[in-house]
């Protein structure tokens, strides 16, 4: 019998559920998820796999207007998953009100097969489904619509069998039991990061990175030293809290988080490093992985 396998690339606005929808389809929890708007930064791949095929999904960031190098890179993993793609979701939410000209400018520079997947129908009317439906038929006239809700489930198994379908004839990309191409460490770093945009107001979580500086696995317990990168001074005080207390906060969150994902005891060392200007700075932004 032959084999299927392919890249299936998750774009979308911040914000649209793109992250929801992946870790629904993958089964795992791969990518962070928050209430803020912009919480993916890279494209995070999460593979499925079977004996006759091997998807390779990809969740990228929401698309935007670049205004910093930071933003720039996270562009670039977009850009970059839309080439390698053999299928294309494009997640909207219902109720979106703003202008999603960005998405569609490079949704119709691809050759790919296009998926408009309207997302949050739980929280719209049957009429204004309908209406979308019809709006995306108009604008975009894409391979498929799908309208679902990924954070109940909801219309999940109707995409995996379009995606099955129409996957290409092609031997696996990756190891049959590998689940993603990224590390532990990045996995570690991203919950920590989770807990930050949860935790945290306004620009905090934005003006942060998180990089595990050490990662040891011993006999009976995985040790995790991790610093919290900010722009300021000021905003290392936040990250800390008075007494410690936010800080603490965080490593608890993300311990519990950790050893749920690797399946032992962490002992988790938080530290916080102020880089000021980081997000504009292609030396940092390449040394935490954001350029190639």
């Amino acid at each position: 019998m032959s084999h299927k396998a392919g890249f299936v690339s998750i774009v979308g606005k911040p914000n649209a559920g793109k992250s929801t929808l992946m870790n629904s389809l993958v089964g795992e929890k791969m990518s962070i998820i928050t209430p803020k708007a912009q919480t993916t930064r890279h494209r995070i791949i999460g593979i499925v796999n079977d004996v006759d095929y091997q998807i390779v999904f990809s969740d990228t960031p929401g698309v935007i207007k670049p205004n910093y190098s930071l933003q720039e890179s996270m562009m670039n993993f977009v850009q970059g998953s839309l080439i390698d793609a053999d299928i294309i979701l494009f997640v909207t939410d219902i109720n979106e009100k703003y202008d999603e000209n960005d998405v569609i400018e490079r949704l119709q520079k691809t050759t790919s097969p296009v998926a408009v997947l309207i997302n949050k129908i739980d929280k719209s009317s049957e009429e204004d489904v309908m209406a979308k439906i019809e709006f995306w038929k108009e604008k975009l006239n894409p391979h498929a619509i799908f309208a679902i809700s990924a954070l109940l489930d909801h219309g999940v198994n109707g995409i995996m069998e379009y995606i099955k379908e129409n996957l290409p004839e092609h031997a696996p990309y990756y190891e049959k039991d590998e689940l993603t191409d990224k590390s532990m460490r990045f996995f570690v770093s991203e919950m920590i990061r989770e807990k930050v945009f949860k935790l945290y107001d306004k620009e905090i979580p934005y003006s942060t990175e998180v990089i595990v500086t050490s990662y040891k696995e011993e006999a009976k317990i995985t040790r995790i030293a991790a610093e919290i990168i900010v722009e300021r001074d000021s905003q290392k005080n936040i990250i800390i809290g008075k007494a410690g207390a936010m800080i603490k906060k965080v490593g608890t969150y993300a311990r519990q988080d950790m050893e749920e994902f690797i399946g032992r005891k962490v002992f988790l060392e938080l530290f916080v490093k102020v880089i000021p200007d980081w997000r504009s700075k292609k030396n940092y932004l390449k040394s935490f992985g954001y350029d190639d």
